[in-house]
């Protein structure tokens, strides 16, 4: 097996001729041949019986193809070898268009490598890391809106107050005429809680069981219903009922329905902040990383290889798809296509491309205590933690992503030494509100 001289056709992009003896090719086909001969079964013929002109009709192409792009792939690998190439992605095979030496079949293989990185300089970054306190005046707040998700519902003779619980039937037209989901017989809703146009809520606000209402509303011009959008339909609407929320007593009973076994209201609170202050370090945690990332892309502009960002775009797209199917939602006229997510895969390539260069370059690993405390961490927010921690260790696959997680904060650290740090105190709301925006 024999190569040309590798071209360069962008910064990226390599191409090199190979060529490879047809004589050694077919010697391989015939023995392959040979073996599958040995079990090829056709009527009339005992097992390894089969006239081998049989035996080539049958399957000669696929083997001879078979053993060509094998062939193909150890020539490629001795170039890499030879060079001490690093190659992303696979090559892809051409035809030589130009007339090649007898007894060889030659073709150009076209690669990529990946590219030298040079980390910039990162002590102009600034990285602005949040700095809550969880007490119990966050405890209170949680259970409120815990207490309200366990709420019942009770008849009042009042009118309709922000935060009742509404049932309705209506009518909707549009310049006088019904529209496609426009009416409706008791419908539930809850005035305040924004799943209904809010022209529609508030026109029910001093209502009282029994009475009718008549309300516009006006529907957004990027309503989800196209027929709908920027139109303005009119709503007459019977109130059948009007119910309030009746919160249950912050008590043994309530805490046993968290699954307080004994009832206890104060391991009830204790476990309430240990579970808001763990959400409260992973917020933090979580935007400190996100800030680094952006510091680390920032200083180190290059191209990544198209191949591993073509790659990186498949996968976003087929679990995106996957999340589609899932929610029942129809795919074929989704428009999702490689392009939509072309720039998502590029970041992601390259940040793991520098994220991969500081691990290397800074020597850094992954101690057993670094692993066992994610796991750790990992297993806290689960009723029996003793089980999720077997079951991670169990599995060399679930480890490696342990590991690859433990890494990364290596580079999170590595990178918080090398950076600016300004500290910002926020409330607990507001971290919850910046992370989920």
């Amino acid at each position: 097996m024999q190569h040309t001289e590798i071209e360069q056709l962008d910064a990226l992009e390599r191409r090199v001729g190979l060529m490879v003896g047809l004589a050694e090719v077919e010697v391989k086909v015939a023995q392959q041949l040979k073996q599958i001969a040995r079990s090829t079964r056709v009527a009339g013929f005992r097992p390894g019986k089969v006239p081998m002109d049989i035996v080539v009709r049958q399957h000669g192409a696929e083997v001879r193809r078979e053993v060509l792009e094998r062939a193909i792939g150890e020539a490629f690998a001795d170039v890499v070898n030879v060079h001490g190439l690093r190659v992303a992605g696979y090559p892809r095979i051409e035809p030589k268009p130009e007339i090649t030496s007898e007894g060889t079949f030659e073709c150009y293989a076209v690669f990529e490598v990946y590219p030298d990185i040079v980390l910039g300089d990162l002590s102009g970054q600034e990285i602005v890391r949040p700095v809550v306190e969880v007490g119990e005046a966050e405890v209170d707040n949680t259970l409120t809106v815990l207490s309200k998700q366990r709420a019942s519902w009770q008849n009042v003779t009042r009118a309709a107050q922000m935060g009742d619980r509404l049932t309705v039937d209506f009518i909707g037209t549009i310049d006088g005429a019904p529209f496609e989901g426009g009416e409706a017989t008791g419908f539930l809703l809850e005035i305040g809680a924004g799943r209904t146009l809010p022209e529609f809520e508030q026109g029910l606000l001093g209502a009282n069981a029994g009475e009718a209402r008549q309300v516009m509303v006006s529907f957004p011009a990027d309503y989800q219903a196209n027929h709908l959008a920027g139109k303005t339909a009119q709503f007459d609407i019977v109130v059948q009922t009007v119910t309030e929320a009746v919160l249950p007593a912050i008590d043994a009973e309530f805490a046993m329905s968290l699954g307080i076994a004994d009832g206890d209201v104060t391991v009830m609170r204790a476990e309430i902040l240990a579970n808001l202050q763990r959400e409260a370090t992973n917020r933090v945690q979580a935007r400190v990383r996100q800030q680094i990332w952006q510091a680390l892309m920032a200083v180190t502009p290059f191209e990544p290889p198209k191949a591993l960002v073509q790659e990186e775009s498949r996968q976003l797209l087929s679990k995106a798809e996957q999340d589609m199917r899932a929610r029942g939602m129809d795919i074929a006229g989704s428009g999702l296509s490689l392009s939509l997510f072309e720039n998502q895969a590029k970041q992601r390539v390259m940040l793991g491309l520098i994220v991969s260069h500081v691990i290397q370059v800074q020597q850094l690993t992954a101690s057993a205590d670094q692993m066992a405390s994610i796991i750790d961490a990992l297993a806290q927010s689960y009723e029996e933690p003793e089980n999720v921690v077997t079951w991670y260790r169990q599995s060399p696959e679930r480890m490696q992503e342990i590991r690859a997680q433990a890494l990364e904060n290596q580079v999170v650290e590595w990178v918080l030494d090398q950076v600016k740090v300004r500290d910002e105190p926020v409330t607990f709301a507001a971290l919850m509100e910046k992370e989920q925006a």
